[in-house]
């Protein structure tokens, strides 16, 4: 559990304006709020698309090879609460409304630009150090995935390259056996579907 709250149990005061008004203070308050609610946290995989989550929702993925900070005019800045943030809002979204990945990505990044702002951050600068370390296709540091890792990202963006690397990766031997196969099942699972679907669109236009 993250413990970057800055005020984990104080009683809340109500703000001195209209609550209808932005408020970086409230806004930073709600951010404590989902991080005291999350699960599971774990920092021990390679994400691709840097941050994540399980199936079922109940633990936050964040790619072990990402710094825990990055300097920003002379502070150090924690980086896993906007994450935390980010991903949070972004499978609520789709869970509870079926929204499609892109959609909920688009919505839990305005989010997370808030967050960071709020904390008087340049969005420039904190996404620059955040797209150093996104992991692409060919990484070869791609090998060690989460055995529950959620695939809809990949598969809403049609990121079929990108699954068939994490299919291989699921052959790492560092991962317990059953938990490879069932990560290996969802990815054949989606791959299968996507050739189905390439196949019936296919199959469309010849018939036209």
């Amino acid at each position: 559990m993250p413990t970057c709250c800055c005020h984990p149990i104080s009683a809340h005061e109500r703000l001195r304006v209209p609550d209808t008004y932005v408020s970086s203070l409230m806004l930073d308050r709600a951010l404590d709020a989902i991080l005291r609610r999350v699960g599971k946290f774990d920092r021990e995989h390679d994400v691709p698309y840097l941050a994540g989550y399980s199936i079922d929702g109940k633990k936050i993925y964040i790619d072990r090879h990402l710094p825990k900070s990055f300097t920003y005019r002379g502070r150090a800045i924690a980086v896993d609460r906007y994450l935390i943030l980010h991903e949070e809002v972004e499978k609520t979204l789709i869970d509870q409304l079926s929204l499609h990945y892109q959609h909920a990505h688009q919505i839990a990044t305005r989010a997370e630009e808030a967050a960071v702002r709020a904390d008087k951050i340049s969005w420039r600068a904190y996404d620059r150090f955040m797209q150093k370390y996104v992991k692409t296709m060919g990484d070869e540091r791609l090998t060690k995935l989460p055995p529950d890792l959620d695939l809809k990202p990949y598969r809403d963006e049609h990121d079929y390259d990108l699954m068939r690397r994490m299919k291989a990766a699921t052959k790492d031997p560092s991962h317990p056996l059953s938990r490879r196969r069932a990560l290996a099942r969802e990815l054949d699972a989606a791959l299968a579907n996507a050739a189905a679907r390439s196949d019936a669109t296919a199959k469309r236009k010849r018939t036209k």
